[in-house]
């Protein structure tokens, strides 16, 4: 088992404690994550890679509190947590608004206060005058702004994010990619984001964390070095990415 652990002077926002989740019972019994220790800094931009399988989609389910860990903890210092996921999900036969302020209308928000939020939320992913559009009007990336901004009525501190750019093409994600790091920055959020795509994860993380094929464990740990902002097409991120990349095969045929 590899834990990480925080320098003296960061202030952790998340921390996941020696987990392990089985699903099932018996001899049916499937170990997703086993022993799992992760520390993340409060606006701190964590990438998750590794092969499918391997327990990343679970534990942003467990961070978010979806689900329990079997054994072990997860402590989120009472920072308030959203999760977006690949598929934006919206509801289709609501407006543009009308999804953002569902998070809100749950919560008890008068009105008034959603209007004003879903406009300055707009605002935020750049969609401002689409609020009473539908989302099947929009485009890809247009719909993942939206349910950005869903995730983001919240108000959370901390903000998960399960593979949400895998579906679009490769601009339009790139230009997501900015997106993302201007509101990270603009919100100090705290970010988990887990990816397939390793350049994509050098590219938007401050450190890249390395799970084993199943069950899921950290096996590696990759600061990423790099002024931001960056480019996903340069030769600094092209190499971090190959040594992350020769790492995951490693584990890849070490399974096969």
């Amino acid at each position: 088992m590899t834990t990480i652990t925080d320098t003296p002077t960061r202030v952790s926002a998340v921390e996941v404690d020696t987990i392990s989740k089985v699903f099932g019972t018996g001899t049916g019994a499937v170990t997703a994550i086993d022993g799992m220790s992760v520390s993340v800094g409060q606006h701190e931009f964590l990438s998750i890679v590794g092969a499918s399988g391997c327990g990343k989609s679970t534990l942003l389910s467990l961070v978010a509190g979806l689900d329990r860990p079997t054994t072990g903890s997860v402590d989120t210092a009472g920072h308030k947590v959203a999760m977006m996921f690949q598929e934006a999900a919206l509801f289709p036969w609501l407006t543009v608004g009308a999804n953002i302020e569902v998070p809100m209308k749950v919560n008890g928000v008068p009105r008034a206060v959603r209007r004003e939020r879903v406009a300055e939320l707009l605002e935020l992913v750049r969609l401002t005058g689409f609020a009473r559009k539908r989302p099947h009007e929009l485009s890809g990336g247009m719909r993942q702004r939206v349910a950005m901004a869903r995730a983001l009525a919240q108000d959370a501190d901390v903000l998960l994010m399960d593979e949400p750019f895998g579906a679009l093409d490769a601009m339009t994600r790139d230009i997501l990619h900015d997106e993302l790091e201007r509101i990270w920055q603009e919100r100090r959020l705290t970010v988990l984001f887990v990816t397939h795509n390793v350049r994509e994860a050098v590219r938007l993380g401050d450190r890249v964390v390395l799970l084993s094929s199943r069950p899921g464990r950290v096996i590696d740990e990759f600061p990423v070095e790099g002024e931001r902002p960056r480019r996903i097409d340069s030769a600094l991120i092209a190499g971090q990415a190959a040594v992350i990349t020769d790492r995951l095969r490693q584990e890849v045929s070490r399974h096969a």
